[in-house]
This record gives structure tokens, C-alpha cells and sequence, in this order.
């Protein structure tokens, strides 16, 4: 299985693309990155394009994207909402399956511990895709984490009907 997670934000969209088989590898992760003194508009379009370029080139199986999570700025918590739902849109235009996990599930898949920090997320990034180093920028780890909780999921979630 291919998938592309998604760490969502406007000024940083972290993306990470892994294979499942036979063991999970990183194929590709990085950020979008879009200018605060852009439009919104243009800065959401420069996502949906760049997102829509990354399902075209990838093929993915299906998209996992990190819910929104309300912290106290509800104003970071409207754009991440814009962010993931300019996601959520290029892959419905390409009939991509999407999979929404809240940020303790994928603690909690990828570390085992729903609290899990920050940096406890990227080693075990690293260790999973067997990479030498912990990916950066750090919303790149975090889209990669969001990948593995997916693939680690999923197979449970097609027998229960999720």
C-alpha cells in the first residue's frame, strides 16, 4: 500500500509518502511551504496544486490526514482547517480514499503512547522507515508518522468498517 500523510498548516504543509510492502519505506516527504504575506486564496491554491502534483506523482492507495486538533488559538485553528480541507478536496478530485486520525492516534500507533513527545514521534519515524537519520523539517516527520499510522491501521479499519 501506498499512502501520503498530511501534517496540515498553511504556512507548512508536511507530507510524507510511504510503501507498506514488504516492510514500510519512505518514498518521499518534505513541507509546502507558502508566504504570510500571500492571499490566502493563492496561498491555498499554491497547496491544492502542490498537493494535487503529489497524488498524480505518487499513486497513492490512500491519504491520511491529522484531524484538527482546537488548541487555544482558534484563529491557527481555522487556517489548518482551510489547509486540510484544500487536502481533502484534491483527493476526492482524484477518488483517493482519505483517513482522518486525531494527533493521539498517531502517538499512539507510531509510539505506543498516545502522549508521546515530539521527539520520541521522529526517532521512532526513523527507526520504523529504517532511515539513518530523523527526517526533517519536523512536519515532514509528523506527515510520515501520520503515513504509518495509516498503513498500521488500516487493516483493521477495512474488517470493522472504518
Amino acid at each position: 500500500m501506498i499512502a501520503i500523510g498530511f501534517d496540515p498548516g498553511t504556512a507548512r504543509l508536511g507530507y510524507g509518502v510511504i510503501d507498506s510492502e514488504p516492510d514500510p519505506q519512505a518514498i518521499d516527504f518534505g513541507v509546502i511551504v507558502t508566504e504570510s504575506s500571500e492571499p490566502m486564496a493563492h496561498r491555498l491554491l499554491r497547496i491544492h496544486s502542490a498537493v494535487s502534483e503529489l497524488i498524480d506523482r505518487h499513486c497513492p492507495d490512500a491519504i491520511a490526514v491529522e484531524s484538527l486538533f482546537f488548541a487555544q488559538n482558534v484563529t491557527t485553528a481555522m487556517t489548518v482547517g482551510q489547509a486540510r480541507g484544500t487536502v481533502l478536496l484534491a483527493a476526492a478530485q482524484r477518488n483517493v480514499p482519505v483517513a482522518e486520525y486525531a494527533p493521539s492516534e498517531v502517538k499512539q500507533a507510531v509510539v505506543g503512547y498516545g502522549k508521546a513527545g515530539k521527539a520520541q514521534i521522529q526517532e521512532m519515524v526513523r527507526l520504523i522507515l529504517g532511515l539513518t537519520i530523523v527526517p526533517h523539517p519536523d512536519d515532514a516527520a509528523d506527515a510520515l508518522a501520520v503515513a504509518i499510522c495509516h498503513v498500521q491501521s488500516a487493516p483493521f479499519r477495512s474488517r470493522v468498517g472504518g
